[in-house]
C-alpha cells in the first residue's frame, strides 16, 4: 500500500480502537463490549480466528508450544499459555471439573493472562498499526496537500477534510476541547494539559463545512482566557483575519510537517 493508504489505515485503526474503549467498563457499568468493532480491528491484527466450543479466539503464534490468545468478550483477556488450556478455563467440560488441579486453574488465570480489557485494546492496537509502514518522503506530503488545495478550490469538502486529517495525523493535532468547538466547522489543533487542567490549543485549522472557507491561528490559547477564546471563535468565523487562509493553509501544514522530525527515506 501507498503511504497515504497506510496513514489512512492507521487513523481507521485508531478511531476503531476508540469507539471500542468507550464500550469498556467495570463489570457492574453495564457497558457491554462493542464486539463488532473489536472484530474489525482484529482483521488488521497479526491475530488469526478460531473457534473452539462457545470462544471466538484470536490467536498470535510465539512459538510451536505456546500462543498469545485473545478470548472476544467482555473482559477481552489475552493469555500466553496453549488453545487447550484456555478453552479448558473459560469453557470447561463438566469432567474437566473433576480435576482439583483444573479447578485451580479454573479460579486463578494469573499466572497465563497478560492483559484485560483497556490493556488488551491498547495491545492489539499497536499490533495493528506496527504491520504498517508509516515512513515517507517529501514528495508523498506535498502530494496529499496538493489533493487538499485542488479539492478547496473544487469545493469538494471531503477531499479537503481527508487532506486535513492525513495532515494533523502527522502533526498529533487532535479535535478541540469543549471550549474550543464550533458548530459546523471541523477544527484540528495541538493540544496540551498544564497542571490544574489548564488546556493550552493552537496552533489550530478550522474549515467549514457551509462555505468550505479554511483558516489557521499559529498562536496557542488558554481554556482559562476567555478573551482569547473569543477571539479564536471570531477568528474561525472570518470575523476576524487568521494567520493563514485558504490554500496557504496547506502549503503551512506541509512545511510543519517536513520540519518536525521529517521520516523520510
Amino acid at each position: 500500500m501507498s503511504f497515504k493508504e497506510n496513514l489512512l489505515k492507521k487513523i481507521q485503526i485508531n478511531m476503531l480502537s476508540q469507539k471500542i474503549l468507550q464500550s469498556i467498563g467495570p463489570s457492574d457499568s453495564g457497558l457491554k463490549l462493542d464486539k463488532n468493532a473489536m472484530r474489525s480491528l482484529l482483521e488488521m491484527s497479526p491475530y488469526q480466528y478460531q473457534k473452539e466450543r462457545d470462544l471466538d479466539l484470536y490467536i498470535e503464534r510465539t512459538d510451536d508450544r505456546q500462543s498469545n490468545i485473545l478470548v472476544l468478550d467482555n473482559e477481552l483477556p489475552i493469555y500466553q499459555t496453549t488453545i487447550e488450556d484456555v478453552v479448558m478455563r473459560k469453557s470447561p467440560y463438566t469432567k474437566e471439573m473433576l480435576s482439583i488441579r483444573n479447578i485451580i486453574k479454573i479460579l486463578k488465570d494469573s499466572d497465563v493472562k497478560l492483559s484485560r480489557k483497556e490493556a488488551s485494546l491498547k495491545i492489539v492496537q499497536k499490533k495493528c498499526i506496527d504491520r504498517l509502514d508509516l515512513t515517507y518522503k517529501e514528495a508523498d506530503i506535498t502530494a496529499i496537500a496538493q489533493e487538499g488545495s485542488d479539492s478547496l478550490k473544487n469545493g469538494y469538502t471531503e477531499g479537503i477534510i481527508e487532506s486535513l486529517c492525513l495532515l494533523a495525523e502527522l502533526l498529533d493535532y487532535q479535535p478541540p476541547p469543549k471550549a474550543f468547538r464550533i458548530p459546523h466547522y471541523e477544527i484540528f489543533g495541538s493540544a496540551g494539559e498544564k497542571v490544574g487542567g489548564e488546556i493550552l490549543y493552537g496552533p489550530a485549522v478550522a474549515l467549514s463545512r457551509v462555505d468550505n472557507s479554511l483558516r489557521m491561528i499559529k498562536d496557542q490559547v488558554s481554556s482559562l482566557d476567555k478573551t482569547k477564546i473569543e477571539f479564536f471563535q471570531k477568528m474561525v468565523q472570518g470575523k476576524e483575519k487568521a494567520a493563514v487562509e485558504g490554500t496557504e493553509v496547506f502549503r503551512y501544514l506541509t512545511e510543519e510537517v517536513l520540519g518536525s522530525g521529517f521520516r523520510g527515506s
